[in-house]
């Protein structure tokens, strides 16, 4: 009996694929070894960094999705459906962000601590000259990873205050919860960059 073969399942296309969540969500386990590799880490900033640069589009889609739910199922008589859309973006967009400093931040400790370890094994080598050359290139290598990952914080401030601002563009009227400290404080600093 010959196999089966099944049609390879559709892809979800245009914006649809942007604004829908994954339906197969990747874990992924970062380490020492991220850090080291800027081109997966700056891979993973890349993927993070979807929400932000669909901003608008997103604001629109949770907008018009609030306003089918509103007349489907009803909402808080309390607030405007607008005002649930941004909310909503809101949640998610400072998840994400507190994903990506967490990142950063862990990824800046790593290579920072990783040329401390380069520079002290430099001091204690003899004179050898061959294995000075090779741990020099080595320091100078992760003092070029570590310009990288530093640089990251810059561009996630940048980020940030564009994705502030076209926010705050639809939203006007919308003040960040008190219930989350942390977010709103990373929202305040966006919004005076």
């Amino acid at each position: 009996m010959p196999d089966e073969i099944m049609p390879p399942k559709q892809p979800q296309l245009g914006s649809l694929a942007v604004q829908g969540p994954s339906l197969n969500p990747q874990i992924i386990q970062i380490s020492p070894n991220t850090c080291q590799d800027l081109s997966l880490f700056k891979g993973i900033l890349k993927e993070y960094r979807k929400l932000d640069d669909t901003i608008t589009m997103r604001l629109n889609r949770a907008d018009a999705f609030m306003r089918d739910e509103d007349r489907i199922h009803g909402l808080s008589p309390n607030k405007t459906v607008q005002d649930q859309a941004c909310e909503q973006i809101w949640r998610e967009l400072v998840a994400n962000w507190k994903r990506r400093t967490q990142l950063v931040n862990y990824c800046v400790g790593i290579v920072d601590q990783s040329l401390v370890e380069k520079r002290a094994a430099m001091e204690g080598l003899a004179q050898d000259p061959s294995s000075q050359r090779k741990v020099q290139a080595e320091i100078f290598a992760n003092e070029v990873k570590r310009k990288h990952v530093h640089n990251e914080l810059a561009v996630e401030a940048i980020v940030r205050k564009r994705v502030a601002d076209a926010f705050r563009y639809r939203c006007q009227y919308f003040s960040a919860p008190q219930t989350d400290p942390e977010a709103r404080k990373m929202w305040e600093e966006a919004a005076q960059r």
